[in-house]
């Protein structure tokens, strides 16, 4: 009988672990802390992570460990080196989350571009029922028809934008953050070209030298007045007090952000106190996790157990 251990099973939220049951022994912990991992994981067998961290320091008394399971795509809070030394089999999940992602990155900029939140309100204080107009126009909205929509990271998330950009009738122009990414359907610009031209930038790269802080206060200046940004990607690919900063000083529209440098935010995160907070969309790191989105994952995960144990080789991490 396999031990498995689940170290953070409430960012998975509420799923069915009745097929983990039939592979092993389940133990599920909401959330763990870097002080309990080490106890927790000294006689699992699998152990599954999210977010928490697993390094040689908390792995190294763990002598019955053979396969880590990511229960994401990144698989940074893995020290893959100590597992690769020590025959640790790690497996991680890629493609499950580009629908929900792409969708979340829609349901953002329409919201900002349609003043979504404004309108609600004022139809729920009730200020319109005594405005005596059968409409309200005082804060324009406008069309994504017709507007340039920049990409930073034209990988299988980014793509999935462009096609659904180009319905709404918009150009999509992206940026590679290597240099090595060349697409055949989309116009590639440099850096500067793409924050000049874009009416909505939009990022779905992953974290590196190439892209942490690469939306700083000088990028931002460099942006259209009336432009909006979105990050979808990885928190410190934008520098959170500049987008502060730039919000207050009406640089750009707006700006909607899932991720942030650190999860979850401190109360102190100078987004949350921005003047013009309506120019702002915050979402709690959610764009991955649809219902369905998050059925995929598990079962992908639970797929790579199955397939250690038959001997074979499925999304396994060899770095």
């Amino acid at each position: 009988m396999k031990n498995i251990v689940i170290l953070d099973a409430k960012t998975l939220g509420a799923l069915d672990f009745k097929e983990l049951e039939n592979i092993g022994k389940v133990t599920y912990y909401d959330s763990t802390k870097p002080e309990e991992v080490k106890d927790r994981i000294s006689d699992a067998h699998v152990v599954l992570t999210n977010k928490v961290v697993l390094k040689e320091e908390n792995l190294k008394d763990a002598k019955n460990l053979e396969l880590i399971c990511e229960t994401a795509t990144g698989f940074n809070n893995i020290d893959i080196a100590y597992a690769k030394v020590n025959k640790i089999a790690v497996t991680n999940v890629a493609g499950y989350s580009t629908n929900t992602v792409a969708q979340h990155t829609f349901a953002t900029v329409l919201a900002l571009y349609d003043k979504i939140a404004y309108y609600d309100n004022y139809v729920k204080s009730l200020a319109y029922a005594k405005s005596g107009l059968f409409t309200n126009v005082s804060v324009p909205f406008y069309e994504l028809e017709g507007k340039t929509w920049g990409i930073i990271g034209l990988g299988a998330i980014g793509r999935r934008v462009a096609k659904i950009a180009e319905a709404f009738g918009a150009k999509v122009i992206y940026y590679s953050t290597s240099g090595k990414n060349s697409n055949s359907e989309y116009e590639r610009v440099e850096f500067k070209d793409l924050l000049d031209k874009s009416d909505i930038i939009s990022i779905h790269a992953p974290l590196n030298k190439d892209t942490e802080g690469l939306i700083n206060y000088e990028a931002l200046r460099l942006m259209k007045k009336n432009a909006i940004l979105v990050n979808m990607g990885r928190g410190p690919i934008v520098v959170e007090k500049d987008l502060a900063k730039a919000i207050d000083e009406d640089l750009i529209a707006g700006a909607a952000l899932d991720v942030f440098e650190v999860e979850p935010i401190k109360e102190d995160n100078p987004l949350t106190s921005v003047k013009n907070i309506d120019k702002l969309i915050l979402t709690p790191h959610i764009a991955w996790a649809s219902v369905e989105a998050r059925d995929r994952l598990f079962m992908e995960v639970v797929k790579n157990i199955k397939a250690f144990y038959n001997g074979e080789l499925r999304n396994r991490l060899e770095v």
